[in-house]
């Protein structure tokens, strides 16, 4: 494994790269729906931990209604359930692989607040540029709970390699087409991380904290 982070790089520019260029005119489009959909701005933003947890911008398309004092249900929209559930919401995140922000495979980037929650074994998430897709997103997506989610990001910074990139690439496009586990059981998207021990996931009726529909 000692020369694969180079290469996995490489293949990240090479890759992020030629998407964007072959998307660009479905982007626009799509850019044009949800400004018809949900207004101004087009591009969700935040702020998201990356290696070594340092903080960078995540870019997406925008999914939901911009009212933070509303639940996750009564936010997202039904053009926006369409983009989240064939993850053409984060064709903009092609920008973060490009620029270094994130890889094709991590574990996926999620609050800066939770940072301080993690265990010492679960930091070691933060060891690893964060991903577009991961292990966890494969073994469930947000239907998992945290912990196995944590568990799985962990095992992939131990087992990193090429072919266990390509294995979770591969799998990633069954799950889109599949659209299984956006949502975590009983909830619109996936409940807010309080630390391990704490209560599972929230209800619909739970209110999000400003942020799209909590990380995927």
């Amino acid at each position: 494994m000692s020369g694969y982070p180079a290469v996995k790089r490489g293949v990240d520019i090479a890759v992020s790269a030629a998407v964007l260029v072959v998307t660009g005119p479905l982007q626009a489009v799509l850019a044009m729906a949800v400004r018809r959909d949900l207004g101004s701005p087009v591009l969700f933003r935040q702020q998201r931990p990356g290696r070594h947890g340092e903080l960078f911008e995540l870019v997406k398309f925008r999914t939901m209604r911009d009212d933070p004092t509303a639940r996750d249900a009564q936010r997202l929209t039904r053009f926006g359930c369409f983009l989240r559930s064939t993850s053409l919401d984060e064709l903009p995140t092609m920008w973060n692989v490009l620029r270094g922000d994130m890889s094709l495979v991590g574990p996926r980037p999620l609050l800066p607040a939770y940072l301080s929650r993690y265990t010492p074994e679960q930091a070691r998430r933060h060891d690893v540029r964060p991903g577009v897709t991961g292990l966890a997103q494969v073994r469930g997506r947000n239907a998992v709970s945290w912990e196995d989610r944590f568990r799985a990001d962990v095992e992939y910074v131990e087992r990193l390699s090429a072919r266990l990139d390509v294995s979770i690439l591969l799998k990633t496009v069954a799950l889109v087409l599949r659209r299984t586990g956006i949502a975590a059981d009983g909830a619109a998207t996936m409940s807010e991380f309080l630390g391990t021990g704490t209560p599972g996931p929230a209800s619909v009726g739970a209110v999000s904290a400003g942020r799209q529909g909590g990380p995927r």
